[in-house]
């Protein structure tokens, strides 16, 4: 008997801080799958496994869904009518997504001009209410806030503790593959809450009440029996133009090709320091030049097509190892948050694939492919 998957909230229920009655709202998210690098590691010339959970396989194409069932269904359960997100872009499409299932109103606040179309279009063609603000994503976080104080919406950025329930599950899942949690994990950081929320799954499984006791909600308790004795050391890597976990402090005018973390203030800056601290992991920030060189070569050495933000955990996972950081026999999982289809533009632009023009005639063609196999 084949059972249909349902999403994490039904696979993740006890360990959930949803009550049993509570109507769901699902794009039957997660289930990502978990892929191990074949070509990468061998460039390497080291003897280490390199898996990566692509989270761009989600329904609006980024991790940030997880977040999003837990946040929307935990906003209808209350009776809100709307949400609110400032967003760079993948937060604002999840929302969009969730709300339009669960029939309620969506406002995102986005930087003018500092969006990849395809996130845009997300929000756009869901029914949004999109406001595009003169300012950068911490603009954006600081007037949602306020909105928030004063208008009858849900506000579902990662400040909202729902969304970092949701998103822990990555954890879960990755152990659940594995059986039993990776030596290290390697991840993007913007906004931290994903560091936060990896952590949080990892310590819910070794069974680290401490740290998993601080993201209680008011739904109550919720299964917290160990599934592991281990949890992975954490490695976050951050883009150089934006990268306040590198420099101590925020950043005021934070730049990067990556837009998914051109975040100067983070709003999970301690949780993102305990996880690092705890772990005993680090913070390390590349080029913008580096972040596409990996991008590209994830696409062309291994299949995979993540955003440019999604790479840089693979440039760090790969720096670390050629460097000893990370020492042989060690497995270790790179996040990939999201799609490289959320920005489409920057792939093209540095694609070293020609596009020929010939006649649409045989010999023409031929021709074409003889070239480019010499």
């Amino acid at each position: 008997m084949t059972t249909h998957y349902k999403g994490l909230i039904d696979r993740y229920r006890s360990r959930l801080p949803v009550k049993n009655d509570t109507r769901v709202i699902t794009l039957h998210e997660g289930n990502t799958p978990l892929i191990p690098l074949e070509n990468i590691p061998s460039i390497l010339r080291k003897d280490v496994k390199i898996l990566v959970k692509f989270e761009g396989l989600n329904p609006t194409g980024s991790f940030k869904d997880r977040g999003m069932t837990m946040a929307v269904t935990q906003a209808v359960s209350e009776g809100s009518k709307a949400i609110i997100c400032a967003s760079t872009g993948n937060t604002s499409a999840a929302a969009a997504a969730y709300a339009s299932r669960a029939g309620i109103r969506c406002f995102v606040l986005i930087p003018d001009g500092k969006i990849a179309q395809g996130k845009l279009a997300q929000a756009m063609i869901k029914g949004s209410v999109v406001i595009q603000i003169l300012g950068n994503f911490d603009d954006g976080m600081r007037l949602v806030k306020e909105v928030g104080d004063s208008a009858p919406v849900t506000i579902v950025n990662s400040i909202n503790p729902y969304r970092i329930h949701g998103q822990k599950t990555i954890a879960f899942e990755i152990i659940d593959a594995l059986g039993r949690a990776p030596d290290y994990h390697c991840l993007p950081v913007g906004n931290a809450g994903n560091i936060t929320a990896h952590w949080l799954g990892y310590c819910e499984y070794a069974g680290i009440a401490a740290y998993a006791d601080s993201f209680q909600t008011e739904q109550g308790p919720y299964n917290k029996d160990k599934v592991t004795t281990k949890t992975p050391i954490m490695c976050g890597y951050q883009a150089s133009g934006s990268a306040p976990f590198l420099r101590g402090h925020p950043i005021d005018n934070p730049e990067t090709v990556a837009t998914a973390i051109r975040i100067g203030n983070p709003q999970s800056w301690d949780q993102a320091w305990t996880a690092s601290r705890d772990s005993k992991g680090w913070f390390d920030e590349f080029t913008d030049a580096e972040i596409l060189a990996t991008q590209k070569l994830l696409a062309e050495k291994e299949g995979i097509f993540c955003e440019p933000a999604s790479a840089i955990s693979v440039a760090g996972a790969m720096k670390d190892i050629r460097s000893g950081k990370i020492p042989e026999g060690s497995t270790v999982v790179c996040t990939l948050t999201g799609h490289g289809l959320k920005d489409p533009d920057t792939a093209i632009k540095q694609s070293s694939s020609p596009v020929i023009r010939v006649e649409a005639n045989l010999a023409q063609v031929q021709k074409a492919i003889l070239d480019n196999l010499k």
